[in-house]
């Protein structure tokens, strides 16, 4: 009789641990520009994808800029952001998110032989030198983003403060030709798709880009809360390598027409504008989603530098890239 109690308390256990072990990580990943941003278009090839609905299950978030996302992974709204640079310093300091850690890449801006977000200005315009914009209208997304940063910083080099010396609006990245054709602007940034449209290559050529600023940008990061990586270790290498395998079917050359067919659907634009879609036009992607952490660090500097951040931040005791590692072990 003891030995079947023990018997059937052992069963007992197992039915509960398999039944834990059963249930899946809930993943919620964000984004805002669609196809530029990876969890925009993942799922789209979510078939190749050998954990998902088994050790996690994955929800992509759209939101209006890294702001909201802030609120959202500190209220237990979301589990992984991308970051600008430019935002992730702001949350470990301004929301304090001292347990959020840098996972992965998402892209890299300047990168030798890649894109780097372009500042343009009108072609047959009074602006020849960035001096000239002295007095001007200066645009901008938001400010204190990635992309207000790289031209504030540009801007200083010339001797140009904000406030002091030029205006700064901001404005939608879909505005910002309007902006500059109508003459509501002298400067604009432009970030793809947007940088590839004719009438703006027609009407307007680059005064900088971001590269010229700042150099390379470890533009854009994964970020997720500690206690969440410690609770849900391995769901989230688990996820990293679907993420891995995915992310490296969409940059093979050989699926680009696929590709083009996937950006099409989720913008809703004919497949043939998206040529430069993970092509050297577009940013740097490092295929096993290891980010730059030397040129992210030189990024925050510039953003402290800026005034945007109140303190210095040694962003090696906020980064873990141990579970993008092993995930691409297993892919060797």
């Amino acid at each position: 009789m003891r030995s079947l109690k023990f018997a059937l308390a052992a069963l007992a256990a197992t039915v509960v641990l398999g039944t834990a072990r059963a249930e899946p990580v809930k993943i919620r990943t964000s984004w805002v520009a669609p196809v530029s941003n990876w969890a925009s278009i993942v799922l789209e090839k979510k078939d190749l994808a050998k954990h998902m609905g088994k050790s996690y299950t994955l929800e992509a978030v759209r939101f209006a800029g890294t702001p909201p996302m802030m609120t959202a992974i500190a209220n237990g709204e979301l589990e992984i952001a991308n970051l600008a640079y430019s935002t992730f310093p702001l949350a470990v300091q301004n929301a304090n998110l001292d347990d959020l850690r840098v996972i992965a890449d998402e892209f890299q801006d300047g990168v030798s032989g890649f894109h780097s977000n372009e500042f343009y200005v009108l072609k047959d315009g009074p602006i020849q030198k960035v001096e000239d914009l002295k007095g001007k209208i200066v645009a901008t997304n938001s400010i204190g983003s990635a992309v207000d940063i790289g031209s504030r910083a540009m801007l200083r080099k010339h001797g140009l403060e904000d406030k002091r010396d030029y205006t700064t609006v901001e404005a939608p990245f879909p505005t910002m030709k309007a902006m500059l054709k109508e003459k509501k602007a002298d400067l604009i940034p432009s970030v793809p798709p947007f940088n590839f449209d004719p009438e703006l290559k027609q009407i307007s050529r680059a005064l900088f880009t971001s590269k010229d600023a700042i150099g390379v940008s470890q533009f854009i990061i994964w970020a997720a809360r500690k206690s969440f990586i410690d609770k849900n270790r391995a769901a989230m290498v688990d996820f990293l390598e679907d993420m891995l395998i995915i992310e490296r079917w969409f940059m093979d050359p050989k699926n680009h027409d696929e590709v083009a067919q996937i950006a099409s659907k989720v913008t809703k634009a004919p497949p043939e504008r998206f040529g430069w879609l993970f092509t050297k036009q577009d940013y740097y992607r490092n295929p096993d989603m290891l980010p730059d952490i030397n040129a992210l660090q030189s990024n925050i500097k510039t953003t402290h530098d800026l005034g945007f951040i109140k303190a210095p931040l040694d962003v090696t005791k906020y980064t873990d890239l141990s579970l993008v590692q092993e995930a691409a072990k297993r892919l060797k």
